[in-house]
C-alpha cells in the first residue's frame, strides 16, 4: 500500500510568495489581477493580468526560471538530500528573454541558452544536485497538474523516492498577444462562472512540491490518485459536452478508489472563458449529478498561470485541507445559472478531507488529481514497475525520405542529413490538414500515422506520446514576426493556437480518435527518451495501443540560435524524426522496447561513478547486445566522446559501435530515428557490413542498446523476444 506524500510545498503567485501569503490572500478573498505592466503595450489600458512583483535577478535567468527557483527553495527548504528526479510542467521557458533578443535581432547562440522549456527543470536539478531523471512536460495549461501525475507514477514504480514536481511559467508577449488575439481576454479581469464573464485574465507563476514514498511523519498532505485523458476535438476549443474533462475526473477517482461522493471541495479549472465553464460545467455535472461537492476557481484571484496553474492549485488545495478553509470564486458576483453550478462566493471556514482539483489545456489535455488529508483514507494496492512494451509499427523520416529510404541510405553506409521536402511529408495527409498545418505538425503527424500503419492489423492508438526538443519553431517565428512588424497590433491566432509545444500530439490524438493520455516531453536531446519513459509510466492505464513520436524541425533563422549542435556545426540542415507504435499485451513475436537508465551527468567527475552504478543496475552486456547506437550532440561532443569511451571500458562490450548522428545529421530527436534503426535491425536480424568491419553481421539472439550522452546518459535496450 503505497502513499504518495506531500512533504515540502513552495509557490509564487500574484497573490503573494510562500504559502502563508497564499493562504492570507485566500482567505481575505483578495485578487492579484491588475493591468501589464512588464513590458509597453500599444494600447493606453493595459489588459489585467496576474503579474508578480519580481525583483530583478543578477543571475540573468529569465523570469519562470527565477519563478521556478522561488518555489523551489521553498518546497526544498527542510530537505537537506537531493531528490531523485525532477519533473517540470512548463510552456514558455525562456520566451519572455527570447522575444526581447529577438527584437533587437541578437545572433549569439549563447544569449538563448535559457530558452528552452527544459531549461527550467535542468536548472533545479543542478541547484539541488538531482542526478537521477530530468523531466519536463509540456501540455499547455495542464502541463503542471501532468507533471504530478507523472511524478505519482514515477514513485509507485519504485523508480524513486522522492520527486520534485510542479510547474512554471512567466507572461511574456507571446501567451499575452495569443489570448487576446483568439478574443478570450475579459478586459475587466476574469470572473469565472460569472453570468456576465468574458474571458480570462492571464497570469504567471509557480508552484513545486516534493513528493515521498511513505513518509506520513513529514506528511503536509497525500495525493490519492490522478487521470489524464484527451478530448481528440479541437486543437483549442473543449469538447462542448466536456467529455474529456469528465474522463480524466473518472480516471482520478478510479485512481484513487474513491467515488464523487467521497469529494468534499473541487478546485475548478474555471478559466472565465465561456466555452471551458460550460463544458467543465456539464462534466461535472455527468459525473456528480444532483450531489455536487463545494466548488471554486481561484484563477479570478491569481489568473491563470498556464503551465504552472495545475501545480499552484495542487498547493491551494493542500492549503485547504490542511487549513480547513475553501477559497472563494473570486470575480464571480452572480452566478451563471446556465451552468447548474453554485460556486462559493466568500471563503468558508471548514474541515476538508479530499479535495478534486482540474486542469484543461490546449490540445484537449485533461488532468485531474485527488488531494486528501494523510493517512485518513485507504489507498489502493499498486503494482510496482512498469509494464513491457512490444514495437509493433515503426517510421522515421529524415533528409533521405522516409522509412524504407532511409534504412536503404543508411544501410549503403550514406548519411541522411538534410530536410526532406513538404510536399513528401504531407503525401498522405487530407487537403485539409496540409492547409492549416505547417511543417512540425506535419512531420508528427505523418509519423504516427506510417508507424501505426506499419503495425498491420493493431487498434488505433488509445495513447499518445510525444518527444519534441523546440516544437513548432515555424508557427513561433511567424506569431512573433507578425507581431513585431504590425506594432503588436495584429498577431495570428492561428499561429498562436500551433505554436504551443503540445499542438502536434493533439493533431495525432484527432486524427485516431486517441482519447487516453497525451502528453508532450520537452527535454533538448533527450526529448524522445523522456517520451518512452513517460510511456512507460503511464502504459498500465492503457488498454488499446500507444503511439511514441519523436520529431523536430528545421528553422533557418531560430535552429542556430536555440539548438547548441546546429550552432556548433552550421552543417547540412537537418530535422525529421521517429514513431513507434507499441503494445503492452508482450506479443510472442514483436521486439521488446526498454528505457534502461536516465541519468545527469553535469559534472565530468560524475561521469564514471553513474556509468559504474547505471551497469550495475543492467544486464550483462556481453552476448545481450550485438550494437550500441550512440548519440554525441556535437554541441558536447568531447565530453560525449569521453562518455562513450568509458561505458565500454566499463561494460567490456566490443561490438559494433554508430554515431547515429553522423547518419541522420543534428537535431534534437535524432535519437527516435536511432531507435527505429535498433528495430529495423533485430527485424532484419543482422547489422550491415556499413556498421562493422565490411561484413554483414548476423545478430541472431542479441539485440540493440541505444545510448544518449553529453548533459544526461540514457540508454534504451530494443530486443528480440
Amino acid at each position: 500500500m503505497l502513499r504518495i506524500h506531500i512533504i515540502g510545498m513552495g509557490i509564487v503567485t500574484a497573490l503573494g510568495s510562500g504559502l502563508r501569503s497564499n493562504r492570507d490572500a485566500l482567505l481575505e478573498n483578495r485578487s492579484g489581477i491588475r493591468p501589464l505592466t512588464l513590458f509597453p503595450t500599444v494600447s493606453h489600458h493595459p489588459l489585467p493580468v496576474g503579474e508578480i512583483n519580481l525583483p530583478g535577478g543578477a543571475d540573468n535567468f529569465p523570469r519562470t526560471h527565477r519563478l521556478a527557483l522561488l518555489a523551489a527553495e521553498q518546497a526544498m527548504a527542510n530537505v537537506k538530500a537531493a531528490p531523485d528526479a525532477v519533473i517540470m510542467g512548463v510552456t514558455t521557458g525562456g520566451l519572455s528573454s527570447t522575444e526581447a533578443l529577438l527584437r533587437k535581432q541578437i545572433s549569439d547562440p549563447g544569449m538563448y541558452r535559457c530558452h528552452a522549456t527544459g531549461s527550467v527543470a535542468e536548472e533545479i536539478a543542478r541547484v539541488y544536485d538531482c542526478h537521477g531523471p530530468v523531466l519536463t512536460v509540456s501540455t499547455a495549461c495542464s502541463s503542471g497538474a501532468a507533471a504530478l501525475k507523472l511524478a505519482q507514477e514515477m514513485l509507485r514504480s519504485g523508480k524513486a523516492q522522492r520527486v520534485l514536481a510542479g510547474g512554471a511559467d512567466a507572461l511574456c508577449r507571446l501567451t499575452y498577444h495569443g489570448f487576446n488575439a483568439l478574443q478570450l481576454i475579459d478586459p475587466d479581469g476574469a470572473r469565472p462562472l460569472d453570468a456576465d464573464r468574458r474571458g480570462m485574465s492571464v497570469g504567471e507563476g509557480a508552484a513545486l512540491l516534493l513528493l515521498a514514498a511513505n513518509e506520513p511523519d513529514r506528511a503536509l498532505a497525500e495525493i490519492l490518485g490522478a487521470g489524464l485523458s484527451c478530448d481528440a476535438y479541437h486543437p483549442a476549443a473543449p469538447h462542448p459536452e466536456g467529455e474529456g474533462a469528465r474522463a480524466a475526473m473518472q480516471a482520478a477517482l478510479n485512481d484513487a478508489g474513491l467515488t464523487p461522493a467521497d469529494i468534499d471541495y473541487i478546485n475548478l479549472h474555471g478559466t472565465g472563458t465561456r466555452d471551458n465553464d460550460m463544458a467543465e460545467a456539464r462534466a461535472l455535472t455527468t459525473l456528480f449529478g444532483n450531489e455536487m461537492p463545494l466548488l471554486s476557481s481561484i484563477k479570478g484571484a491569481s489568473g491563470h498561470s498556464l503551465a504552472a496553474a495545475g501545480a499552484i492549485e495542487a498547493v491551494m488545495s493542500a492549503i485547504s485541507i490542511s487549513e480547513g478553509v475553501i477559497p472563494a470564486n473570486t470575480g464571480c458576483r452572480t452566478a451563471d445559472p446556465a451552468l447548474n453550478l453554485k460556486p462559493i462566493l466568500a471563503p468558508v471556514r471548514k474541515p476538508v478531507d479530499v479535495v478534486l482539483s482540474n486542469s484543461f489545456g490546449f490540445g484537449g489535455n485533461n488532468a485531474s488529481l485527488i488531494l486528501g488529508s494523510p493517512g485518513r483514507r485507504q489507498v489502493r494496492k499498486t503494482k510496482a514497475g512498469t509494464r513491457t512494451l512490444c514495437v509493433m509499427g515503426h517510421a522515421c523520416v529524415t533528409g533521405a525520405g522516409r522509412t524504407r529510404a532511409t534504412m536503404a541510405a543508411i544501410a549503403s553506409g550514406k548519411a541522411c542529413a538534410g530536410v526532406l521536402a513538404s510536399g513528401e511529408i504531407a503525401a498522405r495527409l487530407s487537403p485539409a490538414q496540409v492547409r492549416r498545418l505547417k511543417r512540425f505538425p506535419r512531420l508528427a503527424l505523418a509519423l504516427a500515422m506510417d508507424a501505426y500503419e506499419s503495425a498491420g492489423d493493431g487498434k488505433p492508438p488509445e495513447a499518445v506520446f510525444m518527444g519534441t526538443g523546440w516544437g513548432a519553431l515555424s508557427e513561433t517565428s511567424d506569431f512573433l514576426e507578425r507581431l513585431f512588424e504590425t506594432g503588436e497590433q495584429f498577431p495570428s491566432p492561428t499561429d498562436f493556437v500551433g505554436s504551443v509545444h503540445n499542438a502536434a500530439a493533439g493533431q495525432i490524438a484527432m486524427q485516431f480518435k486517441a482519447r487516453g493520455a497525451n502528453l508532450t516531453m520537452t527535454g533538448g536531446d533527450y526529448s524522445f527518451e523522456q517520451a518512452v519513459a513517460a510511456a512507460e509510466l503511464m502504459a498500465g492505464e492503457c488498454r488499446d495501443g500507444i503511439v511514441v513520436v519523436g520529431a523536430d524541425e528545421h528553422h533557418e533563422r531560430l535552429s542556430p540560435l536555440f539548438d547548441g549542435s546546429v550552432a556548433r556545426t552550421r552543417a547540412c540542415p537537418a530535422d525529421g524524426g521517429g514513431a513507434l507504435y507499441l503494445d503492452n499485451s508482450e506479443r510472442a513475436s514483436a521486439p521488446r522496447i526498454q528505457s534502461l537508465f536516465f541519468e545527469s551527468c553535469r559534472k565530468d567527475t560524475d561521469v564514471r561513478s553513474v556509468i559504474r552504478s547505471a551497469i550495475d543496475t543492467l544486464p550483462p552486456f556481453e552476448g545481450r547486445y550485438g550494437i550500441i547506437l550512440a548519440g554525441l550532440p556535437a554541441s558536447c561532443r568531447k565530453k560525449a566522446e569521453h562518455q562513450l569511451q568509458i561505458l565500454l571500458e566499463v561494460s567490456g562490450f566490443n561490438g559494433a559501435v554508430v554515431d547515429y548522428r553522423k547518419y541522420t545529421g543534428e537535431f534534437a530527436s535524432a535519437s527516435a530515428v536511432a531507435v527505429v534503426m535498433a528495430v529495423d535491425l533485430l527485424m532484419k536480424g543482422c547489422i550491415p557490413a556499413s556498421f562493422g568491419n565490411g561484413i554483414v553481421e548476423v545478430l541472431g539472439s542479441k539485440g540493440a542498446l541505444v545510448v544518449g550522452m553529453g548533459d544526461h546518459m540514457t540508454a534504451i535496450e530494443v530486443m528480440n523476444p
